[in-house]
């Protein structure tokens, strides 16, 4: 609640609370501080009206409301605070229309209405407003036309009306607006031409026009905007070509054009851009070569060509923008090859080149950029060999498909360079078996001639002597064959063949396929005794036979309830490397999660909730006390068995697929996914303790929120959401549908607010403030004050491996 007694405080000139989490309303005592001159109430959950008291401070410059629950109609008796400079209502629940008593706030510098749910049109009186500076009445919903009479607000540096409704064309009166420098009149309804008066602004560095119905030529006066950094034009119907005179923007940062209607080609004129970050054209009619100039923006972060009609090669020149994050290329119609020099692009984090018309074969070097994260070069005309080195470090086949004459792995497509070294194989070991065959049956006609002849000496009474035995010819021949069963998978507790595997998967067939990873494919191995396992297939082992077994003994040790545990494994020839799980029939939490978010399986309540946050803790604890770090920790990685209980899988596989302990701290494979992996780790690319705590804490608020981490921009995460709402206090925000009937009386309450604690305390940014996964354990069995949970921290009974 409010703190009433500040009421008598009447000497007090300031009063800022902002950012905590007070809630009721504002009491009527706030009119007794007289003296005051600022009130900022900002970032609460205050709620009602404002009360009339409130005109009693007269002195009053700054008020600001910002971001409560205060509703109702503005209230008309804010104009007798004559005194007013600032006055920041956004974010609340108003409704209505603005009142016109606003309009005798001579005074008044700064007005922001914006984010509620005002209606009507805006007032003319507020255009009388001489000494205003910045009017933001974004995200409501007025209706009608911008006023003409805007032009009169001559102090004016920021004016933003996105989102609000209006209709119409921009009246030639805000090229009277010679201070404005932000300009965003985003997603409405406005259209016709941009009056050419709009070009003679000098100040403007922000335009933001995106989502409206704007036609015509795209307008070359933008050029003479000199001070312009950001420039947004997507979305509407501009037409005709990009001018030359562009390239005099040498101050702008960002350049979006897409979803137009934009043909020609892209001028090499853009090149004289130098502080350009990020460039988007995609969506349009655009034709041509992409110019060689771009390679002058060195600054350039993003280049997004997609949807258009561009054609020829990828320029060389590209391989020179080194500071490229991000390159789109995706459904042109581009003709030529993918170029050596694309190796050269040192920073490149994503290539996707899809949905074109390359051809030509895939440039072996293209595995040498260390940061590449991701590539796609599907639907294209390239041939040959998908490079080894590349095909083991993005091995998802669809990063490749449709591509009718590209082979190899991980496309499960042989070459017929393989193919015809497969059959000189197959002549060579039929030549050498026929030539063993011949040198045995040459052997044994000598043996046979040589006794033939022994034996006629013999009977001739040659040798005058006794009698003697013949040896025995074929007394040893055929010792040694072993075992007929076949080779055997190594088995913790009982015995399983190799061939009984390949039956119970029926030759490793895709019907059977469970889960795919960087770790290879998971099958469903069912035998013919009824019995179910999981057989994870690891991709062509790059270890020797006596590490891979040495490595699969030590981590066959590690037993807890709540992790996926060795039972058995395989090493044989060619290359086939194999570990055995126990089948669990109920999926990963991921699956889970979103048949909660429907309803239309599992409505997952809170106890299950966190008894599942509880398992992953405690999977995660034992194997940081056991000195393993996972790496990967995410909703896919968590499985469920008959009893819905949490098991870690994923861990423990990096030195079961290297030769040696130092190639395996050498890898360059990925640390994590995108939206669970750690600042620190993703920057490094060296997992650690503190990086899986903070995925952990990740994947615990999405289990409490229902919120996954990839629907968030790149400006706002989940838990810089988390931390909103609960400024905010809007908690009930936080609740996912199927947690919606926790009532905030109960203790169930209490428990779900400690768990998103729990949950921030894992994702601080320093790694040091972080708690060890241990004291994560001791916090969420302290989150459950309703019945005991049973301990899940003994290890399992089973018995180690010999």
């Amino acid at each position: 609640m409010f703190p009433s007694w500040l009421a008598n405080a009447t000497s007090l000139k300031a009063l800022d609370l902002s950012g905590n989490f007070f809630s009721g309303i504002l009491p009527a005592e706030v009119g007794n501080l007289l003296r005051l001159e600022e009130l900022r109430l900002a970032n609460n959950s205050l709620s009602g009206g404002v009360p009339w008291e409130i005109v009693n401070c007269s002195f009053l410059q700054v008020l600001d409301l910002q971001g409560n629950r205060f509703s109702g109609q503005i209230p008309t008796f804010l104009g007798d605070l004559r005194s007013l400079k600032v006055l920041s209502l956004g974010g609340n629940i108003f409704s209505g229309s603005i009142p016109t008593s606003l309009g005798t706030l001579s005074q008044l510098e700064s007005l922001n209405l914006s984010n509620n749910n005002l209606t009507g049109i805006v007032l003319e009186e507020l255009m009388g407003l001489s000494n205003m500076s910045a009017l933001n009445l974004s995200n409501n919903r007025f209706s009608g036309q911008i006023a003409s009479s805007i032009g009169n607000l001559r102090g004016l540096q920021v004016l933003d009306l996105s989102h609000c409704g209006f209709s119409g064309s921009i009246p030639a009166s805000v090229g009277s607006l010679m201070k404005l420098t932000v300009l965003d009149l985003s997603k409405q309804n406005l259209s016709g031409e941009l009056p050419i008066e709009f070009f003679g602004l000098p100040s403007l560095q922000v335009v933001a026009l995106e989502e409206n119905h704007f036609s015509g030529s795209l307008p070359e006066g933008f050029s003479s905007l000199v001070s312009l950094q950001y420039l947004n034009l997507t979305s509407n119907s501009f037409g005709g070509e990009i001018p030359t005179t562009y390239g005099f923007l040498q101050s702008l940062v960002v350049l979006s054009i897409s979803q137009n209607r934009m043909s020609g080609r892209i001028p090499a004129e853009l090149g004289n851009c130098s502080g350009l970050e990020v460039l988007e054209l995609r969506s349009n009619r655009l034709e041509g070569n992409i110019p060689g100039d771009i390679s002058r923006l060195s600054r350039l972060k993003e280049l997004n060509l997609g949807h258009n009609n561009l054609t020829g090669e990828i320029p060389d020149a590209i391989s020179k923008c080194f500071a490229l994050n991000s390159l789109f290329l995706d459904a042109n119609h581009l003709l030529g090859h993918i170029p050596y020099s694309l190796s050269n692009l040192s920073n490149l984090t994503t290539l996707n080149i899809s949905s074109n018309q390359m051809s030509g074969k895939i440039p072996a070097n293209l595995s040498l950029i260390s940061s590449l994260k991701y590539i796609n070069l599907s639907s294209n005309n390239l041939e040959g060999e998908i490079p080894a080195d590349l095909g083991s470090r993005f091995n998802d086949p669809s990063v490749y498909a449709m591509n009718p004459k590209l082979c190899g792995k991980p496309l499960h497509k042989e070459c017929a360079n393989v193919i015809r070294r497969k059959r000189k194989r197959l002549i060579l070991f039929i030549g050498v078996a026929l030539a063993g065959l011949f040198i045995l049956a040459m052997c044994c006609c000598g043996y046979i001639y040589s006794l033939w002849r022994w034996r006629k000496k013999l009977r001739a009474g040659v040798t005058g002597k006794k009698k003697r035995s013949p040896a025995r010819a074929s007394e040893e021949r055929g010792r040694g064959s072993g075992d007929n069963a076949g080779p055997k998978l190594v088995m913790f507790n009982n015995k399983i063949t190799l061939a009984e595997t390949l039956e119970a998967t029926r030759q490793f067939d895709e019907e059977n396929v469970l889960s795919r990873g960087r770790y290879g494919l998971v099958f469903k191995a069912t035998y013919a005794d009824g019995m179910v396992l999981s057989i994870r297939r690891l991709p062509d082992g790059h270890n020797d036979e006596g590490t891979f077994r040495k490595e699969a003994e030590e981590l066959g040790k590690v037993k807890h309830r709540n992790l996926t545990v060795l039972r058995g494994y395989y090493a044989g020839p060619p290359d086939v490397r194999l570990l055995v799980y126990d089948y669990m029939p109920n999926g990963n939490l991921a699956t889970l999660l979103q048949e909660a978010s429907h309803q239309d399986g599992h409505v997952l309540n809170w106890p299950m909730r966190h008894l599942i946050a509880l398992g992953i803790a405690r999977g995660l604890a034992f194997l940081h006390s056991v000195t393993i770090v996972h790496g990967d920790v995410k909703p896919q990685n968590v499985l469920f068995d008959a009893d819905f209980e949490a098991h870690l899988s994923e861990f423990g596989l990096d030195r079961l697929t290297l030769a040696t302990p130092a190639e395996a701290s050498s890898s360059s494979t990925p640390i994590g996914s995108l939206g669970y992996v750690s600042p620190e780790a993703a920057l490094t690319g060296q997992a650690t303790k503190e990086a899986d705590v903070y995925s952990f804490g990740i994947v615990l608020l999405e289990i409490l929120t229902g919120r996954k981490p990839v629907m968030f921009t790149q400006d706002e995460d989940i838990v810089k959401w988390v931390k909103r709402q609960l400024q905010r206090g809007q908690i009930s925000e936080l609740l996912e549908p199927g947690l919606l009937e926790i009532d905030p009386e109960s203790s169930e309450w209490e428990e779900f607010l400690l768990g998103i604690k729990v949950g921030l305390l894992c994702t601080a940014p320093d790694p040091l403030e972080r708690p060890s996964m241990t004291d994560v354990v001791f916090m969420l069995e302290g989150c459950r004050v309703g019945p005991e949970i049973p301990s899940s921290t003994d290890p399992t009974s089973l018995p180690s491996p010999a």
